[in-house]
């Protein structure tokens, strides 16, 4: 009866899959301003507060990632003009921190890419400031010893339909609605 059980468990575990837990992260943002270029942007990072990678056998069949948004960090400028624009990131003119102190990614999906070094496209669902939207990136995805790690390649999302909004009487000349990210986390 014990050996019953025991393969029962161990048959469920594959069956739903194994997580992974983030034990390392990078994620880099760029905001653009008017034009959409290096001399009219700004860059920085936030960190991952938690987030878990589930695998089937050797492969990414899901995961979460919870980012802290109370972080996000101008990493071009330094000084008062970093504490200005990141104080100013932080407000009701963008993320709201106060209220809404977390962002989340959920991966729905992973399919295979033709492409050399980003393999895979994660399909999921970005929630920012209560807002739900579908996200997709392509991904270089490898596994090795029980270590999983994602390497995104930089890509955008339209941060008007999160509400994340400069509240100008000119918002979108001043403010591009793309932001680009690039992701890097690592679980096991």
């Amino acid at each position: 009866m014990k050996k019953l059980l025991l393969m029962a468990v161990l048959t469920g575990g594959l069956a739903f899959g194994q997580s992974k837990k983030v034990v390392a992260s990078d994620v880099h943002w760029w905001g653009y301003k008017i034009a959409k270029s290096a001399a009219s942007s700004h860059d920085g990072t936030v960190n991952v507060k938690s987030g878990n990678i589930i695998m089937k056998g050797n492969q990414v069949a899901g995961g979460t990632f919870v980012l802290d948004m109370t972080s996000i960090n101008a990493t071009d400028l330094t000084g008062e003009s970093q504490t200005k624009l990141n104080n100013h990131l932080k407000n009701g003119d963008f993320f709201e921190v106060d209220k809404f102190p977390t962002a989340a990614y959920t991966i729905a999906s992973v399919r295979k890419n033709n492409h050399k070094v980003y393999n895979y496209i994660i399909h999921g669902d970005l929630t920012v400031k209560g807002k739900t939207h579908p996200v997709s990136f392509p991904a270089k995805i490898s596994y090795s010893k029980g270590v999983v790690s994602i390497v995104s390649d930089k890509f955008a999302f339209d941060r008007q339909k999160f509400d994340v909004a400069y509240k100008a009487a000119m918002k979108d000349v001043l403010v591009k609605d793309e932001v680009d990210m690039l992701v890097k986390v690592t679980a096991k």
